[in-house]
């Protein structure tokens, strides 16, 4: 890594959702799930909507300097196992592709974190693509530990 950036992370806006949805279409996985069109498909916004009216998921973004630089859900899972524990449940963390091995990735997972304890969990967990080695390795450098087997059935 080199400098660490200094960045603001806030909540998501509805016109972050193309900067969004560019960092999430920006390899190989995600140009298959995404649509990158001009104008973007209803199909987000409206789900940004959902995401907003949701108070067990925060979107939010890394901004530098005016620009988002980077994203991250967190959903605030309740359950009944582990005695009753939240999960804090990280799901499309990313940062723009120039912006890369700065911190920023760091910053926004520490935030994730932090927002978890705050918010009661007693664990967090996110899943990575088993091809997304770099991926991988970012976050077992952050104290994550390979824990199970995920598995996707798609409709």
């Amino acid at each position: 890594m080199t400098a660490v950036s200094s960045i603001t992370i806030r909540p998501a806006r509805r016109d972050d959702v193309g900067i969004i949805v560019g960092m999430l279409a920006d390899d190989r996985l995600g140009r298959a799930r995404e649509r990158l069109e001009d104008p973007l498909p209803p199909c987000y916004f409206r789900a940004f909507e959902a995401l907003e009216q949701a108070s067990n998921i925060r979107l939010v973004v890394a901004e530098e300097g005016g620009a988002v630089v980077g994203c991250l859900q967190l959903c605030i899972l309740p359950g009944l196992s582990s005695q009753g524990a939240s999960r804090g449940l990280l799901e499309d963390v990313r940062v723009a592709t120039h912006c890369r091995s700065r911190g920023i990735g760091e910053q926004l997972v520490q935030w994730a974190i932090a927002e978890a304890r705050a918010r009661g969990c007693k664990l967090v967990e996110l899943l990575t693509h088993n091809t997304r080695v770099d991926a991988q390795r970012f976050y077992v450098r952050l104290g994550f530990q390979p824990s199970h087997v995920g598995m996707t059935l798609r409709f």
